[in-house]
């Protein structure tokens, strides 16, 4: 079963999780942007560093609970250093450097540098994403895109019930498997579970609709419950991570 992630009390009331989401946001794209503007590995391990540091120390978040969400990415980067390495275009090039053969492969330092810095700009973009996720509850990013960023009620909050609706797929699905079990219909697999599927979420989206309306999304002078303000942890977090992006120009 599919279900979102809880986050501890110390990650929430961490520096990391106290600073408005579209702060993180900022930086986060800023230190996106300078890793798509290079195909240097030093900058790129800056980044992977300052994420890590960011998520572990800034953030609280646990190292298991960090590893957890961090390794199927490592285990991406690693099939891509390989598949790079191997089928890389360096390698058949006769002036290139020959590293070593692999039978009847050539491996290239060319094509093995840039299998490196792509595996190095995988894992430098999983730890900015882990480290946001890790400290970022959904509603409040919801809230702030409203109050900070001033983006419709309808459009911030109805892509919060739409990602909260995944886990409930995966429990309508557990559910509709139970069922067909009861019946005697069998276990497998059967196209008809997706019309259910689709039946469910129809009726699910209906009633969000409905309760979004009641509860007066969209219409003016609403209240809010949940105060987003600027602070100054906010600053500092800028200001941290234009320091990082100084160190990437420098390294650069």
């Amino acid at each position: 079963m599919i279900l979102l992630p809880e986050l501890e009390a110390r990650q929430l009331a961490s520096p990391l999780g106290r600073a408005s989401p579209l702060t993180k946001l900022a930086v986060g794209f800023a230190w996106l942007a300078a890793l798509v503007a290079t195909t240097d590995p030093w900058p790129t391990l800056v980044i992977l560093a300052a994420g890590i540091a960011a998520a572990i120390g800034l953030g609280r978040v646990p190292v298991g609970r960090f590893l957890r969400a961090w390794l199927p990415f490592v285990v991406a980067a690693a099939g891509v250093v390989v598949l790079n390495t191997l089928l890389g275009a360096a390698n058949r090039d006769p002036a290139a450097r020959e590293l070593f053969e692999l039978g009847p492969l050539r491996i290239t330092e060319p094509a093995l540098a840039t299998g490196l810095a792509l595996g190095l700009r995988i894992l430098a973009i999983a730890g900015i994403g882990v480290a946001f996720a890790q400290t970022t509850e959904a509603t409040t990013l919801a809230d702030a895109l409203v109050q900070q960023a001033r983006l419709p009620d309808r459009f911030a909050y109805g892509a919060l019930a739409a990602y909260q609706a995944v886990p409930r797929l995966s429990l309508d699905l557990a559910t509709l498997l139970q069922a067909r079990r009861v019946r005697g219909l069998g276990r497998g697999w059967s196209p008809r579970l997706l019309l259910a599927l689709l039946v469910l979420a129809l009726r699910h989206a209906d009633r969000m609709a409905l309760a979004m309306d009641a509860r007066g999304f969209g219409a003016a002078g609403r209240t809010r419950y949940r105060i987003i303000r600027w602070q100054l942890i906010d600053a500092a977090i800028l200001a941290g991570g234009m320091a990082v992006l100084a160190v990437i120009v420098a390294l650069r």
